[in-house]
């Protein structure tokens, strides 16, 4: 990695950061596994098929969404959900419709029914996805997707980051560095302890900082004692991700209305779902972002797009189409898109001690607001209370405190309580994971299920130090 001392190379890399609560064994229907069971439908089988066709995308993994794919049982479940509940809600929704005399809205139905049937096979073949997973893991997490800057003390953020590091390498071996930083959230005091961990890089929201589409975006920054620090440009990234992105376009699934059983059989405009009319767009707009990022980095430069893996599929139903016509568009037209971590190699670095000094993240806004606004404050203080009380208990805790602990510290339950997602559901499983660490803490059997394979590559020397 240079200094300003050559022109930066152009360079486009694509990250995405695979993530999802720990909701295997919590629940089904409306809130529950069956959120993971859509996302490996809908959005890691088809990016694994990209991947497998070497296309070069960066793949983040945090290692709770590993644990859950991992656990015993699971897969055989999702195989369940995907040949028995949804080809059925399916039926009885294209049912209803045909009723009403909607017999467009009813083919569609029946169509999508077999978009599950083909992921079920495909499932099926693939057996052990987390090994299907393995020569594609670049990136890892922290344990259970914690927002770092909140925890209470050094110790904690070693537990969650030596935690994620230590189940990255049992499961797939070699690790470059690279740390995805869970809701991009950074401060300047994690940096010796990423340091300490092994971390090289991570990637970090500047929008606020830099400036909205600012140049500056496009050069990694080293952290003084510290890991590189590598801007996402979210000029770009909002292009599919603002509230008027690509997804947004009229030929797209609505994501938002829906049937009875939770499907979806019209497009953005209202008209029934086309698949080859929304085929069209997907083509379009992967011509659009190859043009607008050969355009950005046209002075050189690193031009980081990073994303939410569920994005493309889980919530963009075309979003995995996408991918691939962007990937294909961006090889015809000699765009040079690259993995992260090759990128880094020989990227140009500009000092920039503002940026480097910074607390932001990728929330709304950049702040650490949706994890600690006066809707979620009771957690955060909830969750720093169990830290310091989890260190109090010494060498001796229990390892059920610990993954309970853990269980926890993840983000997921604040910023679905801060958007107003997902009813009761957050709440009541960061209520019983407070109850079962204090009963765990205090040896007494806990009360809800078990948290399973939660973690099972926990360092428990790791939490130690004030």
């Amino acid at each position: 990695m240079t200094q300003d001392a050559v022109p930066a190379r152009a360079q486009v890399a694509l990250v995405l950061h695979t993530h999802m609560p720990y909701v295997e064994g919590y629940g089904t229907w409306p809130f529950g596994e069956e959120w993971l069971w859509e996302a490996v439908a809908t959005s890691y089988l088809p990016l694994l098929d990209l991947l497998d066709d070497d296309a070069p995308l960066t793949l983040s993994l945090t290692p709770v969404v590993c644990d859950q794919l991992a656990a015993p049982g699971a897969l055989e479940r999702c195989l369940r959900f995907l040949r028995d509940v949804r080809p059925v809600s399916h039926a009885v929704d294209a049912a209803e419709a045909r009723a009403r005399g909607e017999e467009a809205v009813a083919l569609e139905l029946e169509r999508a029914a077999d978009d599950y049937v083909r992921a079920a096979a495909a499932l099926e073949a693939t057996g052990d996805l987390v090994a299907r997973m393995a020569p594609h893991a670049a990136w890892t997490s922290g344990a259970t997707h914690a927002v770092l800057p909140m925890l209470a003390t050094d110790a904690g953020v070693r537990l969650q980051v030596q935690t994620g590091i230590a189940a990255h390498r049992a499961r797939f071996g070699d690790w470059n560095g690279g740390f995805w930083l869970p809701e991009c959230a950074y401060a300047p005091w994690l940096a010796p302890l990423l340091v300490e961990a092994g971390v090289r890089a991570v990637c970090v929201e500047l929008t606020d900082v830099l400036g909205f589409g600012d140049p500056r975006h496009l050069a990694p920054i080293p952290a003084p004692d510290g890991p590189l620090l590598v801007p996402i440009d979210r000029a770009l990234i909002d292009l599919a991700w603002g509230p008027r992105g690509y997804p947004s376009g009229a030929a797209y699934r609505d994501s938002h209305r829906r049937t009875g059983n939770d499907h979806h059989p019209w497009a953005n405009d209202g008209a029934v779902y086309d698949p080859a009319r929304a085929q069209a767009q997907v083509e379009a707009d992967a011509a659009d972002l190859v043009v607008r990022c050969a355009e950005r980095i046209a002075g050189g430069g690193l031009c980081v797009l990073a994303f939410d893996t569920e994005l493309f599929g889980h919530w963009w139903h075309e979003g995995p189409a996408f991918l691939a016509a962007f990937v294909e568009r961006a090889r015809q037209a000699g765009l040079p898109l690259t993995g992260l971590d090759a990128a880094l190699e020989d990227a140009t670095t500009v000092e920039d001690p503002v940026a480097a000094g910074a607390i932001t993240t990728w929330g709304d806004p950049h702040t650490l607001w949706t994890w600690s606004n006066p809707a979620v404050s009771d957690i955060a203080v909830a969750q720093r209370a169990a830290e310091l009380d989890a260190l109090a208990a010494g060498p001796d805790i229990p390892e059920r405190a610990l993954r309970e602990l853990l269980a926890l510290q993840a983000s997921d339950w604040a910023f679905m309580v801060s958007r107003e997602l997902s009813g009761p559901y957050p709440r009541d499983r960061f209520a019983g994971h407070l109850s079962d660490f204090e009963r765990a803490l205090k040896a007494v059997p806990c009360l809800n299920v078990d948290v399973r394979e939660l973690a099972p590559h926990l360092p428990t020397a790791a939490f130690t130090g004030p």
